[in-house]
């Protein structure tokens, strides 16, 4: 992507910063305007309208709370909540960082920077704007990303709505784990809706639920004739999902066979349908599913492991409600919200009781449970308080509720000592180790915290 088309603003109290960044910015983009006191940001955004700004998260005069930062980033939103603004920051203000991410920045980068590194998150920042554009209902509010039901202020969600905004740029594959029932279909939405795909088709198929013989039709397409109910030509499910983004559903549950076949389109980027010996070639973005452990996925003998690999170049797992704490309380309050207006009831409200008894449950189902709960007791209920009586928990889910104290404690040091490990290995270099630990750096420096390393 070129820059030559933006404008960029570049605020810092340091002038060699300011100096580096016009020297590297200058002849790839429109207009660079640099500022070193943040007191003149009104006036500069009541000017002009730049595409991106770069500001530092610490002056040395000014406001002086510690995180100036985080108050000039809420004055740039608040005159101009449609600009990208990148942070700058050094090592040791990555929880500002992170909570710059949480006030409406677009992305971080650590000083010293590499230069490449500079211009390819500011390239992100600038797409991830453009396609905002285009996205419908779907936007980040804070911690919590809004789009129909998809929702969260834990920690474990606050990783995956970074790794989402990171990823969904790129043409990336991307494989989601995860129980059922824990929203992987709207991790799926949200990668689309904030690609540069926005505006293509999305595509869902249920490839678990298809048998050996509707799977060529039902993805490939046939020809008119081609078996004895192909009474006309069909575009298949990849074909129609061209230029677009394609979710398969369930992968793990697809036969050695359909995985051949599916291996042979992602390899060679064309199908060619049943009865014809024409290829058609496809342009896709693919995200893939399934409830089963990436562990069972690398057993060949139930699945290809070079299909793993095609599939899997970011890996996202969403972790199961009764890990996710809070969250319960405002998934509930969404869905209470949700069914009282589609029911046409009164405004309705849970009692205390009703919350600590939401937040006792371990949730087999995930969140599909919880939202049927909410239902349920939405339809069922008479007045405008629901106690924990109105809330039914399923029948149909019967699994144990989890509570291995033991257990929690011996993945936690398994995890501790992996990270100390990786770390050695890369020789405390900190974006290597996450890299082959799958996190994000963000994500690491609050394990390095939460563990005291």
């Amino acid at each position: 992507m070129s820059l030559k088309k933006y404008s960029i603003l570049a605020i810092d109290d340091d002038p060699d910063v300011l100096t580096a960044v016009r020297l590297l910015l200058k002849p790839e983009a429109k207009e660079i305007v640099t500022e070193k006191n943040p007191e003149n940001i009104p006036a500069l955004l009541s000017k002009q309208s730049p595409d991106l700004v770069l500001l530092d998260m610490n002056f040395k005069a000014s406001i002086n709370t510690g995180n100036e930062g985080i108050y000039w980033l809420k004055r740039v939103k608040e005159l101009k909540p449609d600009v990208a603004v990148i942070m700058i920051t050094a090592y040791g203000d990555i929880d500002l960082a992170v909570r710059s991410l949480k006030e409406g920045a677009s992305d971080f980068v650590v000083k010293p920077w590499h230069n490449e590194k500079l211009l390819t998150t500011i390239d992100d920042a600038l797409r991830r704007k453009g396609a905002a554009k285009n996205k419908g209902d779907f936007s980040i509010r804070g911690d919590s990303v809004i789009g129909k039901e998809l929702l969260g202020e834990s920690e474990v969600m606050e990783d995956i709505f970074f790794k989402i905004d990171k990823i969904a740029p790129t043409d990336a594959n991307v494989l989601i784990l995860g129980e059922n029932g824990t929203g992987k279909d709207l991790i799926a939405k949200a990668i689309h809706q904030k690609s540069l795909r926005a505006n293509k088709p999305f595509i869902k198929v249920d490839v678990g639920a298809l048998t050996e013989t509707l799977f060529e039709s039902e993805l490939f397409g046939h020809k008119k004739g081609a078996f004895t109910d192909a009474k006309e030509d069909r575009m298949g499910r990849i074909e129609s999902a061209n230029e677009g983004t394609l979710f398969l559903d369930e992968i793990g549950n697809i036969s050695l066979t359909q995985q051949a076949k599916l291996l042979t389109v992602l390899q060679n980027r064309f199908i060619t349908r049943l009865g014809s010996n024409q290829p058609v070639p496809v342009d896709i973005r693919l995200i893939c599913a399934t409830n089963l452990p990436l562990v069972e996925l690398a057993n060949e003998s139930k699945f290809r492991k070079d299909l793993v690999y095609r599939i899997n170049t970011v890996e996202i797992t969403v972790p199961p409600l009764r890990k996710r704490g809070e969250d319960i309380i405002m998934l509930a309050k969404h869905f209470l919200k949700l069914y009282a207006s589609k029911y046409m009831k009164p405004v309705i409200k849970f009692d205390d009781a009703a919350l600590h008894k939401l937040m006792q449950y371990h949730y087999p189902g995930n969140v599909r449970e919880l939202q049927y709960i909410i239902e349920r007791a939405i339809i069922m209920s008479d007045g405008d308080v629901l106690e924990p009586k109105d809330l039914i928990y399923s029948p149909i889910e019967s699994a144990p509720p989890e509570n291995n104290d033991a257990d929690d404690l011996n993945l936690s040091s398994i995890e501790k000592n992996t990270i100390l490990r990786v770390i050695e290995k890369h020789n405390g270099n900190i974006t290597k180790a996450a890299k082959e630990l799958g996190l994000t750096r963000t994500a690491l420096y609050r394990r390095l915290s939460k563990y005291d390393i």
